[in-house]
């Protein structure tokens, strides 16, 4: 295979602007939320662009979708790659998407230069990563990773009450199919960092050797509502003590754990949500994770007795639960030799990291060989509108995931015109 084939990288860039259209933001950014009707028109415009790469499209029960290039053996499993399509609220161009792109544009510098490999190559592009409307990360990958069952996915709701199920059927998206998990050989997901690391140490590949733990956790305090003005502070059933009280602790159990744990408090709601009165329900999230799996625990055991100890404290009713987790995850020792072969043949800077974000690989990973491939984004932004990344940096990752990739789907002379029409 020659060393010298790469992407191309001007028609890479090119089509992940365009997806940037698809839901864009006022600030630059992207909305194109799970199954939305902007999530809808991403994923038919992947589908066009796959189709005329010659890709056979399906999608699931669950809605993921899958872009199929033929194997000279098409009998053998898939060497799969991808990532998603869909975004926060207030998402960026990159953080998903570029690892679906990157996958087809593989597939396209293969087809142009009449590379056939025995293994087929598909593109996974899994649905609801994020989480944000529907309230479970990953949940495509983890129903086809058997993680989570289909039914339990089709019955999560969003704020407006809509179901997945429903959505998914709105989308025309058969949900009486059955759900089959094709045979994968290896799977490997590129993705930007989502941190500064990379940019911090001047290099442009991240070998990604694993995934740390995390969880999220809901904290619910019941107090009682009262008018602002009248009511004495010492005569007040007041939730947000609790908050007051598990705040600095919670920091404060996060920094005798670093420098590696991390402790985010991403949503605080009250009720009624009125100025001048005192709320008679609070609700906050508390994410925690860690790479070492005993200090993670560590962590969490933490979490959990800072907030009984406040309630007890404060004589106020509530509890904490964990509302979903995933454990940490050591990636397959053959498809990291893979990445690292492949940054090093191509003469990249590159170090090994274990991810601080969760991705579908978590869940590829229980039950195939997988691996990641990072590349820096700007000061380490994501979830943000302002996410960026140099393009010259995008087309070395999807360079790496081309070599990666043909490496593990067995490369084979360059064949006649039209092999995959």
């Amino acid at each position: 295979m020659p060393r010298a084939l790469r992407v191309n990288g001007g028609r890479l860039w090119s089509r992940l602007m365009d997806m940037a259209q698809v839901g864009a933001t006022a600030n630059g950014g992207c909305n194109r939320q799970a199954l939305t009707d902007e999530d809808i028109a991403g994923r038919a415009m992947l589908s066009r662009w796959a189709e005329a790469a010659g890709c056979r499209v399906r999608v699931d029960p669950i809605g993921n979708l899958f872009l199929h290039r033929r194997g000279s053996d098409d009998s053998l499993p898939v060497v799969m790659t991808g990532s998603h399509l869909d975004t926060q609220p207030t998402g960026g161009k990159f953080d998903g998407v570029y690892g679906v792109l990157a996958g087809l544009e593989a597939i396209e510098s293969l087809n142009d230069q009449r590379i056939a490999t025995r293994h087929p190559i598909e593109v996974g592009v899994w649905c609801n990563e994020e989480g944000c409307r529907f309230p479970m990360a990953m949940m495509g990958s983890a129903v086809w990773a058997g993680r989570l069952p289909l039914d339990e996915a089709f019955g999560l709701t969003d704020r407006a009450g809509l179901s997945v199920r429903s959505e998914l059927q709105r989308a025309a998206v058969n949900t009486d199919a059955p759900l089959e998990r094709q045979r994968v050989k290896a799977a490997i997901e590129l993705h930007i960092e989502q941190g500064p690391v990379l940019e911090q140490r001047a290099k442009t590949i991240g070998i990604v050797t694993g995934v740390q733990h995390m969880s999220r956790h809901e904290v619910i305090v019941e107090g009682q509502e009262a008018h602002a003005g009248p009511t004495p502070m010492e005569m007040r059933r007041d939730p947000i003590r609790v908050l007051a009280d598990v705040l600095p602790a919670l920091y404060s159990a996060a920094q005798q754990r670093a420098p590696d744990a991390r402790m985010t408090v991403g949503c605080i709601e009250t009720l009624p949500g009125s100025p001048n009165t005192v709320p008679g329900r609070l609700r906050f999230t508390i994410d925690l994770r860690h790479p070492d799996a005993g200090q993670y625990r560590s962590l969490c055991d933490a979490a959990r007795q800072l907030v009984l100890e406040a309630l007890a404290r404060h004589a106020l009713k509530g509890r904490i639960r964990r509302v979903w987790e995933a454990p940490g995850v050591v990636f397959d020792a053959g498809c990291v030799a893979a990445v690292r072969a492949a940054a090093a043949a191509l003469e990249l800077g590159s170090m090994e990291m274990v991810s601080g974000a969760g991705h579908d690989s978590c869940n590829l990973a229980a039950v195939v060989p997988s691996a990641m491939i990072f590349v820096p984004c700007a000061g380490g932004l994501s979830h943000n509108e302002a996410e960026t990344a140099a393009p010259a940096d995008i087309e070395a990752g999807a360079n790496v995931l081309l070599h990666s990739l043909i490496a593990l789907a067995s490369p084979m002379a360059p064949e006649s015109p039209g092999a995959h029409d």
